[in-house]
């Protein structure tokens, strides 16, 4: 089973609220809400997909980089949790 169809529950909500935070924008630019707080709706959304997006790339690492039904050495786990370590920060 992919991790995606295994979290897609988890996933789903995840891209709901996201949903909800661009209509929010939208409401804002349509009320004209002032600029500052259009940017801090626009940082949070984008703040939220990067999260999205760092759970899609642990998820693919961890059950296709990583095959979960092979031995994985200690040295390859060391090496996953350094890289999403990186990918995280970026994206944050």
């Amino acid at each position: 089973m992919a991790h995606t169809t295994k979290d897609k529950k988890k996933l789903l909500s995840r891209i709901r609220r996201i949903k909800g935070q661009t209509e929010a924008i939208e409401r804002a630019l349509e009320g004209e809400a002032e600029c500052d707080e259009i940017l801090q709706l626009v940082a949070s959304c984008r703040g939220a997909l990067n999260g999205l997006m760092a759970e899609l790339i642990e998820g693919h690492l961890r059950f296709h980089v990583l095959d979960p039904s092979q031995k994985i050495r200690p040295s390859q786990l060391e090496a996953a949790d350094e890289l999403m370590a990186v990918v995280k920060r970026y994206l944050n």
